[in-house]
């Protein structure tokens, strides 16, 4: 009873078209960046390594190497300030989680590639 009061409650915040993606795929975030009164996307591209929650708690973790250090960001999936997941490439994967990538550096971070059809490289 609870969860379906709740559910129809965020039901309205929640976005109406969520671009598919799943862990494992590399994919650019667009992310709206406020610089005082000026707004701009900024786009973060990395490997999805992780998703959780339901609802409008729904988040995925995007980790991606910068100057041989491992940058992990978190992002919202129903944010108004995410304004775009574009999957680029499909990894195979048999987790749901793929922590062990943070111990890892160089090609061995490379997932092998999957072929599916919501990514762009068809």
């Amino acid at each position: 009873m609870k969860t379906a009061l709740l559910d129809s409650v965020e039901k309205k915040s929640l976005k109406s078209e969520l671009p598919y993606f799943e862990v494992g795929d590399i994919v650019d975030v667009h992310c709206r960046i406020v610089e005082g009164e000026r707004t701009r996307v900024q786009i973060f591209t990395g490997t999805v390594i992780a998703r959780s929650g339901r609802g409008t708690n729904e988040t995925f973790t995007v980790r991606r190497i910068v100057n041989d250090e491992g940058v992990e960001r978190k992002f919202p999936i129903h944010s108004p300030n995410v304004a775009d997941v574009k999957p680029i490439r499909s990894g195979r994967t048999r987790r749901a989680k793929l922590y062990f990538l943070r111990e890892r550096s160089g090609k061995s971070v490379k997932l092998a590639q999957r072929r599916t059809k919501h990514t762009s490289g068809k």
